[in-house]
């Protein structure tokens, strides 16, 4: 049984700019559900509940009960318009569901016994494709996630929508072929890459020694030549 999260709304009488701008004034997000071959429904909803949801990440693929007046609407949330500075939802798309009218929704992958993985063991690289999987499904059995084991995966091994756990009452969007969800792909270093560094640490580091002695400083370009000291003068002669 797939669960809805549960958001109270309100109705709103006017559609526009305009009115859209009204709401927003009032402290609230305009919104509207369309679809399953009915009027659009305009609604307004809470900031904080629309945040909280946001936040969360992954809410294209939740499934919503919008609260309205006593009665339930039960919709996927397909686009959000945000403030081109403040990044503030401003409006809100939901999708109404059509009990027995199958949708298309992306389902999140949970990837499980890593710790086990041969191939993650040896060094390998978790490379995971799709961390979710597009699928036509009824709404009342939307799969919370899709399950992926990793523990008899190899190095160059993968896993492919058969390998998936949790899929059954859906469809894959992607029909015409067993598509990749994930990869255990070789140590992004290679041991040709290694080997040079090893090489150079194992090569003997040169004899210790006394060092050269400095040869004589040549004096500096363009500087005169030093004056020879002046010699002693002999002593005069005694005269007789």
């Amino acid at each position: 049984m797939a669960n809805f999260v549960t958001i109270e709304a309100e109705a709103r009488a006017r559609a526009g700019k305009g009115a859209a701008r009204a709401t927003r004034r009032a402290g609230k997000v305009p919104a509207v559900i369309y679809g399953a071959k009915q009027t659009p429904t305009l609604i307004s909803l809470e900031p904080k509940a629309v945040l909280a949801e946001l936040k969360k990440g992954g809410w294209r693929s939740r499934l919503f009960e919008l609260k309205l007046g006593g009665q339930s609407t039960r919709a996927l949330m397909r686009d959000v318009q945000f403030h081109p500075v403040t990044d503030v939802a401003e409006h809100v798309d939901f999708q109404r569901l059509a009990p027995g009218e199958e949708i298309r929704v992306s389902v999140a992958v949970h990837y499980t016994n890593e710790a086990t993985s041969p191939g993650l063991k040896k060094g390998g690289v978790l490379n995971v494709v799709r961390h979710t999987v597009e699928v036509w499904a009824d709404p009342e059995n939307v799969p919370s996630f899709f399950e992926a084991d990793l523990g008899a995966l190899d190095i160059n091994d993968n896993i492919r929508w058969h390998d998936l756990k949790g899929t059954e009452g859906t469809r894959p969007t992607i029909a015409e072929r067993d598509f990749v969800v994930a990869t255990v792909a070789p140590p992004t270093r290679s041991a040709e890459s290694a080997e040079p560094a090893a090489a150079a640490a194992a090569a003997p580091a040169p004899a210790k020694g006394k060092a050269p002695a400095k040869a004589a400083a040549s004096p500096a370009k363009g500087a005169a030549p030093a004056k020879a000291a002046p010699a002693a003068k002999a002593p005069a002669a005694k005269k007789k």
